[in-house]
Protein backbone atom coordinates (compact mmCIF):
# COMPACT_ATOMS: atom_id res chain seq x y z
CA UNK A 1 0.00 0.00 0.00
CA UNK A 2 3.05 2.29 0.21
CA UNK A 3 3.64 2.62 -3.54
CA UNK A 4 4.33 6.25 -4.46
CA UNK A 5 1.75 7.28 -7.13
CA UNK A 6 4.31 9.49 -8.88
CA UNK A 7 6.87 6.69 -9.13
CA UNK A 8 4.33 4.17 -10.41
CA UNK A 9 2.33 6.45 -12.75
CA UNK A 10 4.11 5.04 -15.83
CA UNK A 11 2.65 1.61 -15.02
CA UNK A 12 -0.91 2.88 -15.49
CA UNK A 13 -3.02 2.99 -18.67
CA UNK A 14 -0.67 0.73 -20.66
CA UNK A 15 -1.58 -2.70 -22.02
CA UNK A 16 0.70 -5.14 -20.16
CA UNK A 17 1.16 -8.74 -21.32
CA UNK A 18 1.40 -11.17 -18.40
CA UNK A 19 3.88 -13.99 -17.77
CA UNK A 20 4.59 -16.23 -14.81
CA UNK A 21 8.25 -16.75 -13.87
CA UNK A 22 9.81 -19.48 -11.73
CA UNK A 23 12.27 -18.29 -9.03
CA UNK A 24 15.53 -16.75 -10.30
CA UNK A 25 18.67 -18.59 -9.19
CA UNK A 26 21.75 -16.57 -8.23
CA UNK A 27 20.17 -13.16 -8.86
CA UNK A 28 21.95 -10.34 -6.99
CA UNK A 29 20.29 -6.96 -6.61
CA UNK A 30 23.73 -5.31 -6.22
CA UNK A 31 24.72 -6.38 -9.75
CA UNK A 32 21.95 -4.63 -11.71
CA UNK A 33 24.45 -2.50 -13.65
CA UNK A 34 26.40 -5.62 -14.67
CA UNK A 35 23.20 -7.37 -15.72
CA UNK A 36 22.18 -4.36 -17.84
CA UNK A 37 25.52 -4.44 -19.64
CA UNK A 38 25.33 -8.21 -20.24
CA UNK A 39 21.74 -8.04 -21.47
CA UNK A 40 22.64 -5.18 -23.81
CA UNK A 41 25.53 -7.24 -25.24
CA UNK A 42 23.23 -10.25 -25.65
CA UNK A 43 20.66 -8.20 -27.59
CA UNK A 44 23.42 -6.74 -29.80
CA UNK A 45 24.74 -10.25 -30.50
CA UNK A 46 21.28 -11.51 -31.49
CA UNK A 47 20.88 -8.56 -33.85
CA UNK A 48 24.24 -9.39 -35.43
CA UNK A 49 22.74 -12.76 -36.37
CA UNK A 50 20.15 -10.92 -38.45
CA UNK A 51 17.41 -10.78 -35.84
CA UNK A 52 17.12 -7.00 -36.04
CA UNK A 53 13.91 -5.76 -34.47
CA UNK A 54 13.54 -2.76 -36.76
CA UNK A 55 14.73 -3.74 -40.21
CA UNK A 56 16.74 -1.17 -42.13
CA UNK A 57 17.44 1.08 -39.15
CA UNK A 58 20.73 0.85 -37.28
CA UNK A 59 19.85 1.21 -33.63
CA UNK A 60 21.88 1.01 -30.47
CA UNK A 61 19.82 -0.55 -27.68
CA UNK A 62 20.49 0.75 -24.20
CA UNK A 63 19.37 -1.39 -21.25
CA UNK A 64 18.47 -0.07 -17.80
CA UNK A 65 17.61 -2.24 -14.78
CA UNK A 66 16.29 -0.63 -11.62
CA UNK A 67 14.44 -1.53 -8.42
CA UNK A 68 10.96 -0.23 -7.60
CA UNK A 69 11.65 -0.49 -3.89
CA UNK A 70 8.18 0.37 -2.56
CA UNK A 71 6.24 -1.81 -5.02
CA UNK A 72 5.80 -4.93 -2.89
CA UNK A 73 3.17 -6.25 -0.52
CA UNK A 74 5.03 -7.52 2.54
CA UNK A 75 8.54 -7.75 3.99
CA UNK A 76 8.84 -11.22 2.46
CA UNK A 77 8.32 -9.84 -1.05
CA UNK A 78 11.25 -8.82 -3.21
CA UNK A 79 11.10 -5.25 -4.53
CA UNK A 80 9.83 -5.05 -8.12
CA UNK A 81 12.49 -5.05 -10.84
CA UNK A 82 12.08 -2.77 -13.86
CA UNK A 83 13.76 -3.52 -17.21
CA UNK A 84 13.75 -0.78 -19.87
CA UNK A 85 15.12 -0.85 -23.41
CA UNK A 86 15.81 2.46 -25.14
CA UNK A 87 17.02 3.08 -28.68
CA UNK A 88 19.15 5.74 -30.26
CA UNK A 89 19.77 5.85 -33.97
CA UNK A 90 23.48 5.94 -34.77
CA UNK A 91 22.76 8.69 -37.27
CA UNK A 92 21.23 10.98 -34.64
CA UNK A 93 23.20 13.49 -32.60
CA UNK A 94 24.68 12.55 -29.26
CA UNK A 95 22.41 15.11 -27.59
CA UNK A 96 19.20 13.50 -28.82
CA UNK A 97 17.09 11.76 -26.23
CA UNK A 98 16.87 7.98 -26.08
CA UNK A 99 13.49 6.62 -27.13
CA UNK A 100 11.92 4.03 -24.80
CA UNK A 101 10.97 1.07 -27.02
CA UNK A 102 10.15 -1.70 -24.51
CA UNK A 103 9.42 -2.07 -20.79
CA UNK A 104 9.07 -5.09 -18.55
CA UNK A 105 8.88 -5.55 -14.80
CA UNK A 106 9.07 -8.40 -12.36
CA UNK A 107 6.79 -8.18 -9.36
CA UNK A 108 5.65 -9.98 -6.22
CA UNK A 109 2.70 -8.55 -4.33
CA UNK A 110 1.99 -10.68 -1.23
CA UNK A 111 3.65 -13.68 -2.91
CA UNK A 112 4.41 -15.31 0.46
CA UNK A 113 3.06 -18.72 -0.65
CA UNK A 114 6.00 -19.05 -3.01
CA UNK A 115 8.80 -17.13 -1.24
CA UNK A 116 8.40 -19.05 2.05
CA UNK A 117 9.07 -22.39 0.34
CA UNK A 118 12.12 -21.76 -1.86
CA UNK A 119 15.74 -22.56 -0.95
CA UNK A 120 18.41 -19.93 -0.37
CA UNK A 121 19.93 -18.22 -3.45
CA UNK A 122 16.52 -18.09 -5.18
CA UNK A 123 14.66 -14.81 -5.77
CA UNK A 124 10.87 -14.96 -6.13
CA UNK A 125 9.37 -12.47 -8.57
CA UNK A 126 6.63 -14.66 -10.06
CA UNK A 127 4.75 -12.03 -12.09
CA UNK A 128 6.32 -10.49 -15.21
CA UNK A 129 4.55 -7.77 -17.22
CA UNK A 130 5.73 -6.50 -20.61
CA UNK A 131 4.81 -3.61 -22.90
CA UNK A 132 6.38 -3.45 -26.36
CA UNK A 133 7.38 -5.63 -29.30
CA UNK A 134 7.26 -9.39 -28.73
CA UNK A 135 10.69 -9.71 -30.36
CA UNK A 136 12.20 -7.72 -27.47
CA UNK A 137 10.22 -9.76 -24.94
CA UNK A 138 11.70 -12.92 -26.46
CA UNK A 139 15.27 -11.54 -26.32
CA UNK A 140 14.94 -10.37 -22.71
CA UNK A 141 13.12 -13.53 -21.61
CA UNK A 142 15.68 -15.90 -23.16
CA UNK A 143 18.56 -14.00 -21.49
CA UNK A 144 16.92 -14.17 -18.06
CA UNK A 145 16.15 -17.87 -18.53
CA UNK A 146 19.75 -18.71 -19.46
CA UNK A 147 21.30 -16.46 -16.80
CA UNK A 148 19.09 -17.33 -13.83
CA UNK A 149 17.85 -20.82 -14.75
CA UNK A 150 14.19 -19.75 -14.66
CA UNK A 151 11.21 -20.42 -16.91
CA UNK A 152 8.74 -17.91 -18.44
CA UNK A 153 5.19 -18.87 -19.42
CA UNK A 154 2.40 -16.74 -20.82
CA UNK A 155 -0.25 -16.21 -18.17
CA UNK A 156 -3.78 -16.61 -19.50
CA UNK A 157 -6.81 -15.54 -17.43
CA UNK A 158 -9.71 -17.99 -17.21
CA UNK A 159 -13.38 -16.90 -17.47
CA UNK A 160 -13.72 -17.84 -13.78
CA UNK A 161 -10.91 -15.46 -12.81
CA UNK A 162 -12.35 -12.75 -15.08
CA UNK A 163 -15.67 -13.03 -13.26
CA UNK A 164 -13.85 -12.63 -9.92
CA UNK A 165 -12.09 -9.54 -11.27
CA UNK A 166 -15.25 -7.83 -12.46
CA UNK A 167 -17.03 -8.57 -9.17
CA UNK A 168 -14.14 -7.26 -7.06
CA UNK A 169 -13.52 -4.16 -9.17
CA UNK A 170 -17.20 -3.28 -9.64
CA UNK A 171 -17.53 -3.11 -5.85
CA UNK A 172 -14.67 -0.62 -5.37
CA UNK A 173 -15.37 2.95 -4.31
CA UNK A 174 -14.01 5.74 -6.51
CA UNK A 175 -13.73 9.44 -5.72
CA UNK A 176 -14.46 10.50 -9.29
CA UNK A 177 -16.88 9.67 -12.09
CA UNK A 178 -16.32 6.07 -13.13
CA UNK A 179 -16.52 4.51 -16.58
CA UNK A 180 -19.03 1.77 -17.37
CA UNK A 181 -18.46 -1.81 -16.29
CA UNK A 182 -18.18 -3.80 -19.52
CA UNK A 183 -18.14 -7.54 -20.13
CA UNK A 184 -17.27 -9.00 -23.53
CA UNK A 185 -18.41 -12.52 -24.42
CA UNK A 186 -17.35 -14.69 -27.34
CA UNK A 187 -20.08 -16.89 -28.81
CA UNK A 188 -18.73 -20.39 -29.60
CA UNK A 189 -19.37 -22.74 -32.52
CA UNK A 190 -20.28 -20.11 -35.11
CA UNK A 191 -18.94 -19.99 -38.68
CA UNK A 192 -18.16 -16.29 -38.17
CA UNK A 193 -16.74 -14.93 -34.89
CA UNK A 194 -19.32 -13.05 -32.82
CA UNK A 195 -18.68 -11.04 -29.67
CA UNK A 196 -21.35 -9.63 -27.36
CA UNK A 197 -20.54 -6.51 -25.36
CA UNK A 198 -22.54 -5.91 -22.17
CA UNK A 199 -22.13 -2.51 -20.48
CA UNK A 200 -23.49 -1.70 -17.02
CA UNK A 201 -23.61 1.70 -15.35
CA UNK A 202 -20.92 1.66 -12.61
CA UNK A 203 -23.34 2.75 -9.87
CA UNK A 204 -25.76 -0.03 -10.83
CA UNK A 205 -22.94 -2.62 -10.81
CA UNK A 206 -21.77 -1.44 -7.38
CA UNK A 207 -25.32 -1.42 -5.99
CA UNK A 208 -25.81 -5.01 -7.21
CA UNK A 209 -22.52 -6.13 -5.66
CA UNK A 210 -23.38 -4.42 -2.36
CA UNK A 211 -26.61 -6.45 -2.17
CA UNK A 212 -24.74 -9.68 -2.94
CA UNK A 213 -21.70 -9.29 -0.65
CA UNK A 214 -22.38 -10.53 2.87
CA UNK A 215 -19.15 -9.50 4.63
CA UNK A 216 -17.39 -6.30 3.46
CA UNK A 217 -13.75 -7.00 2.68
CA UNK A 218 -14.36 -10.69 2.04
CA UNK A 219 -15.44 -12.35 -1.19
CA UNK A 220 -16.63 -15.91 -1.75
CA UNK A 221 -17.13 -17.94 -4.90
CA UNK A 222 -20.85 -18.14 -4.09
CA UNK A 223 -21.11 -14.31 -4.08
CA UNK A 224 -19.29 -14.04 -7.41
CA UNK A 225 -21.62 -16.67 -8.90
CA UNK A 226 -24.74 -14.83 -7.63
CA UNK A 227 -23.41 -11.50 -9.00
CA UNK A 228 -22.80 -13.01 -12.46
CA UNK A 229 -26.13 -14.90 -12.44
CA UNK A 230 -27.97 -11.63 -11.73
CA UNK A 231 -26.22 -9.96 -14.68
CA UNK A 232 -27.05 -12.94 -16.92
CA UNK A 233 -30.71 -12.93 -15.83
CA UNK A 234 -31.04 -9.19 -16.55
CA UNK A 235 -29.53 -9.62 -20.02
CA UNK A 236 -31.76 -12.60 -20.82
CA UNK A 237 -34.87 -10.72 -19.71
CA UNK A 238 -34.17 -7.94 -22.24
CA UNK A 239 -32.54 -9.80 -25.14
CA UNK A 240 -33.52 -13.49 -24.68
CA UNK A 241 -29.85 -14.49 -24.92
CA UNK A 242 -28.21 -16.88 -22.43
CA UNK A 243 -24.78 -15.33 -21.80
CA UNK A 244 -23.87 -18.31 -19.62
CA UNK A 245 -23.57 -20.31 -22.87
CA UNK A 246 -20.93 -17.88 -24.20
CA UNK A 247 -17.32 -17.45 -23.03
CA UNK A 248 -16.34 -14.40 -20.98
CA UNK A 249 -13.19 -13.07 -22.69
CA UNK A 250 -12.74 -9.52 -21.37
CA UNK A 251 -13.81 -7.32 -18.46
CA UNK A 252 -13.35 -3.55 -18.16
CA UNK A 253 -13.96 -1.33 -15.15
CA UNK A 254 -12.67 2.01 -13.86
CA UNK A 255 -10.08 0.07 -11.81
CA UNK A 256 -8.59 -2.07 -14.57
CA UNK A 257 -9.36 -4.13 -17.66
CA UNK A 258 -8.31 -7.72 -18.31
CA UNK A 259 -8.42 -9.99 -21.36
CA UNK A 260 -8.39 -13.80 -21.31
CA UNK A 261 -5.18 -13.76 -23.41
CA UNK A 262 -3.37 -12.35 -20.38
CA UNK A 263 -3.38 -8.66 -21.24
CA UNK A 264 -4.13 -6.21 -18.43
CA UNK A 265 -4.46 -2.44 -18.24
CA UNK A 266 -4.38 -0.89 -14.74
CA UNK A 267 -6.18 2.44 -14.61
CA UNK A 268 -6.25 3.60 -11.00
CA UNK A 269 -3.15 4.07 -8.80
CA UNK A 270 -5.09 3.55 -5.56
CA UNK A 271 -5.94 -0.02 -6.56
CA UNK A 272 -2.58 -0.90 -8.15
CA UNK A 273 -1.48 -3.10 -5.18
CA UNK A 274 -4.81 -4.95 -5.12
CA UNK A 275 -4.70 -5.73 -8.85
CA UNK A 276 -1.06 -6.87 -8.61
CA UNK A 277 -1.89 -9.08 -5.61
CA UNK A 278 -4.53 -10.90 -7.66
CA UNK A 279 -2.20 -11.27 -10.66
CA UNK A 280 0.67 -12.50 -8.41
CA UNK A 281 -1.70 -15.14 -7.04
CA UNK A 282 -2.55 -16.30 -10.59
CA UNK A 283 1.15 -16.41 -11.54
CA UNK A 284 2.03 -18.50 -8.46
CA UNK A 285 -0.85 -20.92 -9.08
CA UNK A 286 0.52 -21.54 -12.61
CA UNK A 287 4.05 -22.18 -11.26
CA UNK A 288 2.91 -24.55 -8.51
Amino acid sequence: QNADPQKTAFLLRKAWTLYSVTPLHGFRRARLRDYARLLSASIAAEKQKGLAVEVGVELDIKVALSSLADLRGSELDEAALLVQLSSRSRASSSNSEDKLVWSGWFCSMFGDDLSENVPEHFTCLPLFLTHGAESYTSLVGSWFQKTFDCCFRRLAISPLNLSWMVAMWAGCKLDRAASAVELVFSVPRLSQPLDISYAIHPEDAKALWDTVQKTPGEITQEEVDVFMDCLYAHFHRHFKIHLSAAKLVKVSTAIASAHCDGIVKILHSQYLPGVLMLLTELAISQIQ
